[in-house]
């Protein structure tokens, strides 16, 4: 077995299996951009959906990765076992209807224990394979594993809903009965609860279809049988490094050093102190890594997973002693440790840095804020307890971590609800997976489709219409011969102009007809080998395979597409140079009425921003350069500076378009000659859609002529309407508004003045109650400022006197209780007394001994509330 360090592990496997003609696929994104079924890509797989689906069939059928990945269900065992991280590197190979079991055993055998490549001992290695699966067996013992080293267990059967599924063998290594520790013997065997007998591999084999309402013996085979395989690169490094956990490795322990200098204390002098030193070092890679791809810190979705981890590894700084912001210190190292794989982290490591300050300094004032609500909740509580869902919404909505509100509450004497903390927080996951699990996780495969590999020729770029032959007819997974009219069919054509929806670009429409048919063009999307599959509907006459047709697409939506695709292009340029090169596409719509274009950004854009992406784009359109297009290999592209779109995988030979000198990309789509053509960009909107995404809606040419005379009609409406001239109408507008504001001030006087005349009467209602003046009334619709006003002036006038109004609106009531200072000193604390009145009402609220407001939704509870004012004052001792 040799000592190797994670970087050349990486680099051995990869390497490894590109020899088996395998195609080195980069690691894409940590965000799903065009997955919703998924908050973060959590697995070599997920990236590759598609493929395994038969969505797609890949350019190449052996595929290896190393693919970067985040899962955050066992975030709380983080740092406290060996193994648990939130980011994680998955080592996998992939085939796609190419070699099945036979090969990928014999792969992962030969890597395992080839002295070549990681030496293991083949008496050292273990396998688990599913009961059934018999073939899987047969190979182990075929490559020259011991039979007596194969276990069979039931839960070696990979299935995540409809869709591809099959079993699984899992490879396990020895590490010796230094690793027995008290296990029980009955856990003692690779597969159980145990630390001796530790999981390296799991090769899953990609094998039936699994339908809803049939049992597994019954699911029927794939068209296309997939390999798919994960190994960890942290679990295997810690392996062959011979460390305890993972974290000793050189992947981890870089870090720990690094918050060692921070904090002045030791890795392995407690194990309190080292939990946290391993919480730190998992999350930081976590932080650096989601950030650079362009997730932002926020209150939702996965910007809320990486606000929390940031504010974990505070909470547990602490336990080192770090009590100020530290994190951006981390970065370097971690860029250092992974940079000769992930050379974006370099680039991206000072905005990384800025964001990680920015919310560490965020975190320190919530950290104040919520300590000032701690404190209030804790000094209107009578039961000296925090109930659950008070300290689930200050951990939810301010922030504020469960064990500093259990932490300060001990403090204070206090006790936390923790079961209903954590029923409120089992809610809120439930509803998180529920949203999630709204959407496909994986759909099925078409056989039909994924046989029909005869070519399709795009001849799009340069013509609109052209005469083609019909290949094929589909109706879902059935093939036709023929179609009528009023059907709706998909067919494939050997040439067509029809651009297939891809890249943010949407499909072409048009018509296509020939002798006796003619058909309305309603979509165009690509099926799995490639061809342009178009979806329509026949309006007349019927078509054949065979027969020979006109393909016409709608000129006018083309060219105003061609126009927002090349300004989306210049947009994407100009916001890098605007606002600094972490700026990378997260999604984009590219049509012939706009173009949205999604991009990762930490604030809005200031009007003078906007003004200064829109004059360099327009810059670009007047200058009128030529956009044109050259294939080249992919590792010229990259030199070249081209931008890849974010969920795009390439093949060997790209396609990459030039706006001038100043726009490179890589892109499928349809362009204008120069940049002249665009005429006009004008930005609409600008807008945050989710954490750390913000979107442009943008209208070029035609649209933008459009969009500028309905705003010049908007401006001679308000100029009619305000009487001046367009350019005074500011200033005219800005009186108007300063008149109104002092108009409203006016208002808001004569109600306050009437709602004393109204009330006034009210100061000789005043009744005794066990010898204590009370004064309790019902009014109708007061503003609530008057009527607090009102209840000072009476505790002012009356000296002695405790004050209860309900102010009862026409779907609502507001309680207003005060007590003169001396009535404070008798025991009677208005809060509590509002809040009883409100409860009845089904409302709630509180505040002070001398002064409280609540409200209720049931008006027609108010008189019966305002019964429980004596029974209040009956039970005062």
């Amino acid at each position: 077995m040799k000592k190797l360090t994670g970087s050349q592990i990486r680099k051995m496997f990869l390497e490894f299996f590109e020899k088996k003609g395998h195609k080195v696929y980069p690691s894409q994104s940590l965000i799903p951009f065009d997955d919703p079924s998924l908050l973060w890509i959590n697995s070599g797989v997920a990236t590759l959906k598609k493929y395994f689906d038969g969505t797609i069939v890949p350019e190449h059928r052996r595929i290896v990765n190393s693919q970067k990945s985040i899962r955050t269900n066992d975030i709380e065992h983080v740092g406290k076992t060996a193994r648990h991280h939130t980011f994680f590197e998955m080592l996998g190979n992939f085939s796609i209807g190419d070699y099945f079991k036979k090969e990928a055993i014999a792969y992962a055998w030969e890597f395992l224990t080839s002295k070549e490549y990681l030496g293991f001992e083949p008496e050292k290695l273990y396998v688990t394979i599913y009961p059934d699966d018999e073939e899987a067996f047969q190979y182990w013992v075929e490559v020259g594993l011991d039979p007596s080293h194969i276990y069979k267990l039931e839960d070696n059967f990979w299935e995540i809903g409809e869709g591809p599924c099959g079993p699984n063998t899992e490879i396990f290594v020895d590490r010796g009965e230094a690793f027995n520790y008290d296990t029980p013997k009955e856990e003692l065997y690779p597969g159980g609860e145990n630390e001796r007998y530790l999981e390296i591999w799991n090769l899953v084999f990609s094998q039936y279809n699994a339908k809803e309402g049939l049992d597994r013996s019954e699911y029927p085979e794939l068209p296309s049988k997939n390999i798919d395989t994960g190994m960890g690169l942290e679990r295997i490094a810690s392996v062959l490094q011979g460390t305890k956990t993972n974290y000793e490795t050189d992947l981890f322990f870089p870090i720990i050093q690094k918050v060692e200098s921070i904090s002045g204390r030791k890795y392995g002098e407690s194990e309190e102190n080292d939990i946290a030193f391993r919480v730190i070092a998992d999350h930081i890679r976590a932080c650096v890594f989601a950030i650079s791809d362009g997730a932002l810190p926020s209150n939702e979705g996965r910007g809320y997973i990486i606000r929390r981890l940031i504010r974990r590894s505070v909470k547990f700084a602490r336990v080192l002693g770090i009590e100020e912001p530290f994190q951006s210190h981390l970065v370097d190292v971690v860029v250092a440790i992974m940079k000769d794989y992930y050379p974006e982290l370099e680039k991206n490591s000072d905005f990384v840095k800025t964001i990680l300050h920015k919310e560490e300094v965020r975190f320190y004032e919530t950290l104040h804020d919520g300590l000032a609500i701690l404190t209030d909740v804790m000094s209107k509580a009578t039961d000296r307890r925090i109930d659950g869902q008070t300290a689930f919404k200050l951990y939810d909505t301010y922030g504020f971590p469960i064990e500093l509100t259990t932490e300060y509450a001990q403090e204070a004497g206090f006790t936390v609800d923790l079961e209903g903390f954590h029923k409120e927080l089992e809610k809120q996951r439930t509803r998180a997976r529920e949203a999630r699990a709204e959407e496909s996780s994986m759909g099925s495969q078409n056989e039909t489709l994924l046989a029909f590999t005869t070519p399709s020729t795009f001849v799009g770029y340069d013509t609109l219409k052209t005469t083609g032959s019909i290949l094929a007819i589909f109706d879902g997974n059935q093939s036709l011969e023929k179609a009528h009219a009023g059907q709706e069919v998909d067919l494939i054509a050997d040439r067509t102009p029809f651009y297939a929806e891809s890249g943010g670009q949407i499909a072409d429409v048009g018509i296509i007809y020939g002798d006796g048919v003619k058909m309305e063009v309603l979509d165009v999307t690509k099926a799995p080998n490639g061809q342009h599959l178009h979806h329509v509907r026949i309006l007349e006459g019927h078509v054949a395979v065979g027969d020979k047709v006109n393909l016409e697409i709608d000129a006018k939506k083309r060219m105003l597409t061609t126009r927002n695709h090349t300004a989306t292009h210049l947009l994407h340029e100009t916001l890098r140079r605007v606002l600094g090169n972490h700026v990378s596409q997260a999604g984009s719509y590219v049509g012939p009425d706009y173009l949205r274009f999604d991009f990762n950004h930490f604030e809005a854009l200031t009007p003078e921003q906007i003004q200064e992406i829109e004059q360099i784009v327009n810059e670009q359109i007047f200058y009128g350069y030529p956009v044109i297009w050259r294939e080249m290999p992919i590792e010229e592209a990259k030199k070249i500076g081209a931008k890849a779109i974010f969920t795009e995988k390439y093949g060997d030979v790209v396609r990459v378009v030039f706006a001038g000198d100043f726009s490179i990309e890589l892109c499928g789509g349809c362009h204008v000659k120069h940049t002249s053509e665009i005429g006009l960009f004008k930005i609409v909107s600008e807008s945050g859609i989710g954490a750390g995404i913000r979107r442009i809606e943008a209208v070029t040419s035609l649209g933008a002529y459009n969009y500028l005379n309905r705003f010049e009609a908007q401006i001679q409406n308000i100029t009619s309407i305000v009487k001046a001239s367009p350019i005074d109408v500011v200033d005219k507008v800005l009186a108007l508004q300063k008149d109104y504001r002092m108009q409203l001030k006016e208002i808001d006087s004569l109600k306050q003045k009437l709602a004393h005349l109204e009330l006034k009467g009210l100061i000789h209602d005043v009744k005794r109650i066990n010898d204590i003046p009370v004064l309790v009334a019902k009014v109708k619709a007061i503003d609530n400022n008057a009527l607090r006003n009102l209840v000072d002036s009476f505790k002012h006038q009356l000296q002695s006197v405790l004050i209860v109004l309900a102010n009862v609106f026409s779907d609502r009531v507001t309680f207003m209780v005060g007590a003169t200072p001396d009535l404070v000193q008798k025991g009677i604390h208005s809060g509590e007394l509002v809040r009883a009145i409100a409860q009845r009402c089904g409302g709630n609220g509180g505040g002070r001994a001398d002064f409280a407001q609540a409200g209720g939704k049931t008006v027609e509870q108010v008189d019966a509330a305002l019964q429980i004012v004596q029974e209040y004052i009956q039970n005062l001792k």
